[in-house]
């Protein structure tokens, strides 16, 4: 009961009364150490669309990160995760990790909190500061997974030469999220919510930068010559928006990465010439 009442306390101006009930009644469990409301409807965003994120700190043995439920409760659409101890830790050690978690550890919203268990989690990460360590291994990880992206590159090189959709499309991927990925956890952008991580991004890097403008191009919003660019247009941009990643990133380049990547941009620049060339004649 009195978890029910500092539940409603803390919530009850964003959620009904009897809904909250009804979550605490069927996801708490004894092996949870708190039931925590995330999302939208913990920073007060939610809207008639929005789905209704529920984490349970859970101290099940063996338990890293697993998602529980997902579906209709009162005709809202929930979505319960189960976090384990050893996934909570590496929201405080794993740049990729803080990036998309911190966050929303700050602003979760316990319906139950056993222990003051999520208490002590919520001021751990008020207190989390991105110091050197951790922005080392945010340079380590953007450089690894830059040259992880080389083989999609490839692949749009060759979906542009055969027109090949597939290709297209996996090489489109990359150079989008793939690459903003990159440059959100190097740059340390902590998101409260995955709908900001496009505009996060490109403030984080310059909004007049070459990098944002190419990447406009790459996701299909900035037009070329006044109209929608095309999928090939689009893979284009993304592939040049490699090389300028690349460019970024050159003072924290691994030395294991290095030749990947420089060859990868150095194809890059040939086959994009040699296609100039060809649709010149």
């Amino acid at each position: 009961m009195r978890a029910f009442v500092v539940a409603l306390a803390m919530i009850g101006c964003v959620m009904d009364a009897s809904l909250i009930a009804t979550l605490i009644e069927r996801f708490d469990a004894p092996d949870v150490d708190a039931l925590v409301l995330m999302g939208s409807y913990a920073r007060g965003t939610a809207n008639r669309y929005s789905d209704i994120d529920l984490t349970r700190f859970t101290t099940a043995h063996g338990l890293h990160r697993a998602r529980v439920f997902q579906g209709l409760i009162a005709d809202q659409l929930v979505v319960v995760n189960d976090l384990g101890a050893a996934a909570v830790e590496e929201i405080f050690a794993q740049p990729e990790v803080t990036s998309s978690y911190l966050i929303g550890l700050r602003l979760g919203r316990p319906l139950q909190d056993r222990n003051g268990t999520f208490a002590r989690l919520q001021e751990r990460a008020h207190a989390f500061a991105w110091d050197a360590t951790m922005q080392a291994k945010a340079n380590a990880w953007a450089s690894e997974d830059l040259a992880g992206w080389s083989e999609d590159m490839r692949k749009g090189i060759a979906g542009l030469a055969d027109n090949d959709p597939g290709r297209l499309l996996n090489a489109r991927f990359a150079c989008t999220w793939g690459l903003s990925r990159i440059m959100q956890v190097q740059r340390g952008v902590l998101l409260a919510s995955d709908n900001d991580f496009y505009a996060a991004v490109a403030e984080a890097v310059g909004r007049d930068s070459e990098w944002v403008r190419l990447r406009h191009i790459a996701f299909g919003i900035a037009k070329a010559d006044g109209r929608p660019p095309t999928l090939q247009e689009q893979v284009v941009a993304g592939l040049r928006l490699y090389g300028v990643t690349a460019t970024l990133l050159a003072p924290i380049l691994r030395p294991e990465d290095q030749l990947l990547i420089t060859q990868t941009v150095e194809l890059i620049h040939h086959s994009l010439d040699t296609r100039a060339e060809l649709s010149a004649i």
